[in-house]
């Protein structure tokens, strides 16, 4: 970095030669650049000629007060590699890892007609991310392209949807091969594709879950459970979580315990228990007292029996809270001695996404009696399923269900895709390295800024709670909004939730590598040096 001072002075002496009476002060500049470059400041590889020229004039205009500015100089100091940003940070902005694809160019409507259109023809209850919404028109593996073909990371995954990565070629061959063949046919005739697909799904599971029903979502996959807990116990009354989110139709609605995802519609029979929230609730992480109110929900709430408890065993929309140690255990206990039967939601956290399971109940040692999921289970496809024994399932033939597009080929030959991606590729493994080391050094953030409250999750369901107060917890809600616009426009696409609206949600593509680990953080990490 020497040098470059060295050099800049030499040019002054050349240029001011000409004039004698200038020499001398020269001289003096040549002097003290070498001094305070060499002696004074140690190496700074990251300087750039610019930085050097924004301040070596400067300082020698200030000497002399008669030095007249050099045009040539200025314009050679004017080519500079850093943003202005970076400059002020005085560090380079964190750069995208290599990746080689480049998506065929864009020639659909712009941006503004999409939006046009949007906000005419589709429902004005849907909201975007962002003051100028993005227009993705591409994707492949763990990225995203607008269409002016910039690439972004995609860090949320399409809501913990993406788990093989966007377009992952094996899937879209099965899909593609089965479209040639068959698109639709109704489950009233036979098909291998539904029948392979829910063997492979089927063995994913412990105990005497083995019997599969298909739908086209979470919410209509957790309406199913709901309906068949009820049927099987005779009884009506559920307990769900405070914070959770089971669905938008009127039987998860009532189970949904989130009010802005709540109209005023009948949603009978639903208590909702205590939050196991291990960050705000009351008992910090000790489970058996959380689920102490579940007890008391059936001795003073109901006729002493229940119909089912419902539960993620990390909750997604809530803000990527994992439930405290113990309480699942205990609460399957109460609900079982009450005549119920115990639902796990793995609509987000199931499918490998937490690394250390396959499902997310599986951490908590407990077997479900039924289990729901989605997302994941298709890469994007829109599939659905609920899985129990087939004791339970036979409730549903004491009268006529049926559904005409759960389980189409197409959908099953998707999601029999994903399951054979997923061990292929050992995403589950994957996960579980590249997200711990995710987890870890988001947490050292959390040690360099105190707006950061809270790290959670585990493998690639990560969750990151910002707050004005470490004490009282107060939400940064408007910090939350401005990271994520910042973290953007470096190239990071990230979620965000929590009731409050103040946490990021991390919920990428499972074939996220470590140096996608690193550029994101660092990405956070200079966004937050700026709030």
């Amino acid at each position: 970095m020497a040098w470059y001072g060295i050099s800049l002075s030499f040019s002054y002496i050349l240029y001011y030669s000409q004039f004698p009476y200038l020499f001398v002060y020269c001289i003096i500049a040549f002097a003290f650049a070498f001094f305070f470059l060499h002696l004074h400041q140690p190496p700074l590889p990251h300087f750039h000629v610019r930085e050097i020229s924004d301040f070596f004039p400067v300082k020698m205009m200030m000497l002399t007060r008669r030095l007249p500015f050099s045009p040539r100089l200025a314009a050679a100091a004017s080519k500079s590699t850093l943003s202005q940003a970076a400059r002020e940070n005085d560090s380079p902005l964190p750069k995208m890892p290599p990746f080689d694809y480049s998506p065929p160019p864009y020639t659909g409507p712009s941006a503004d007609e999409i939006l046009t259109k949007r906000r005419q023809f589709l429902n004005p209850a849907i909201f975007h991310f962002f003051k100028k919404p993005l227009c993705l028109v591409d994707g492949k593996r763990q990225y995203l392209f607008d269409d002016k073909g910039r690439r972004y990371l995609d860090a949320f995954g399409g809501i913990a949807t993406v788990g093989c990565g966007h377009s992952h070629p094996e899937v879209v061959e099965a899909v593609v091969n089965q479209m040639k063949r068959l698109q639709h046919s109704t489950i009233l005739y036979l098909n291998p594709a539904i029948a392979d697909f829910a063997e492979a799904l089927a063995s994913k599971f412990p105990g005497d879950l083995k019997v599969v029903f298909f739908t086209n979502s979470g919410t209509e996959a957790n309406e199913l459970a709901l309906m068949m807990a009820r049927l099987y116990s005779g009884c009506h009354d559920v307990i769900s979580i405070r914070n959770g989110y089971h669905g938008n139709a009127a039987g998860t609605m009532g189970a949904t315990a989130q009010g802005s995802y709540k109209f005023n519609v009948v949603q009978t029979g639903v208590h909702h228990a205590l939050n196991p929230d291990q960050y705000r609730g009351i008992f910090g992480s000790d489970g058996l007292k959380y689920a102490k109110d579940v007890e008391d929900i059936v001795t003073y709430g109901t006729s002493g029996r229940v119909g089912a408890f419902i539960a993620e065993a990390v909750q997604g929309v809530g803000g990527i809270m994992e439930l405290a140690p113990g309480y699942l255990p205990a609460v399957y206990n109460t609900i079982r001695n009450a005549g119920g039967l115990c639902i796990a939601d793995e609509v987000q956290s199931g499918f490998a996404r937490t690394g250390s399971h396959f499902w997310g109940f599986e951490a908590h040692g407990v077997v479900p009696d039924i289990v729901t999921m989605a997302k994941g289970i298709g890469n994007g496809m829109p599939l659905g399923a609920v899985i129990t024994t087939p004791e339970i399932a036979k409730v549903l033939t004491y009268r006529s269900y049926f559904n005409t597009f759960g389980g189409n080929p197409v959908c099953t030959a998707a999601g029999h895709a994903v399951l054979k991606v997923i061990e292929k590729e050992q995403l589950q493994q994957n996960a579980l390295t590249v997200g711990s080391y995710l987890k870890d050094r988001l947490l050292s953030l959390k040690d360099k800024y105190e707006i950061i409250g809270d790290v959670r999750g585990r493998g690639m369901m990560l969750g990151i709670e910002l707050v004005t107060d470490q004490q009282l917890k107060t939400p940064a809600k408007d910090e939350t909004l401005y990271v994520m616009e910042q973290m953007k426009d470096m190239g990071v696409l990230i979620g965000k939730g929590g009731f409050f609206g103040n946490v990021f949600r991390i919920t990428p593509p499972l074939c996220f590598t470590k140096e996608d680990a690193d550029f994101l953080v660092d990405v956070m990490d200079y966004s937050l040096s700026k709030v």
